[in-house]
C-alpha cells in the first residue's frame, strides 16, 4: 500500500485553521483532492457501490470517478470486490476502508511525517564533514 505524506503547503494551511474539518485533515494527510474526499465519504455511506452508481451519485464522469478510486486505493482508503453477474460478466463494487482503519492509517501517516520533520529539525545546525 502506498501512502502519501502531507504536503508542506497543505499542512501549513491545516495548522493555521483553528478548527479544521475532518475532510480537510483527510485531504492533507493523504494528499488527495476534495473530489477524492467526497468519493471516500460517499462510499462510506454507500458500501458496495459500482463506478456507474458512484458517478451518478457524485454527478461526475465515470473516468474521473475511476481515477479517484485508483488514488484512494493507492492510499488504502478504498477496497474493491468483484461480483459475478447472473447473466455473465462481472462488476466491481467499492467500499470505503472502515473508519477505525482509516483513522489508524491517518495517525500512522501523520506520525511518520512528523518524525521526518523532527529529524530535519534535529539535523539543523549540525556540520557534515
Amino acid at each position: 500500500m502506498i501512502q502519501a505524506d502531507p504536503s508542506p503547503e497543505r499542512f501549513r494551511e491545516l495548522m493555521l485553521d483553528e478548527e479544521p474539518a475532518f475532510e480537510d485533515v483527510l485531504a492533507c494527510v493523504f494528499d488527495i483532492q476534495g473530489h477524492e474526499v467526497q468519493t471516500y465519504l460517499t462510499l462510506h455511506d454507500n458500501p458496495g457501490t459500482t463506478v456507474a452508481e458512484l458517478a451518478a451519485e457524485l454527478n461526475r464522469d465515470r473516468s474521473n470517478v475511476n481515477r479517484s478510486l485508483s488514488t484512494l486505493q493507492e492510499r488504502g482508503l478504498v477496497n474493491r470486490k468483484r461480483r459475478l453477474l447472473e447473466n455473465g460478466g462481472h462488476v466491481y463494487q467499492y467500499a470505503a476502508t472502515p473508519v477505525p482503519e482509516a483513522r489508524e492509517l491517518m495517525h500512522e501517516t501523520l506520525d511518520e511525517w512528523t518524525a521526518y520533520v523532527h529529524d530535519r529539525i534535529d539535523e539543523f545546525g549540525k556540520k557534515t564533514n
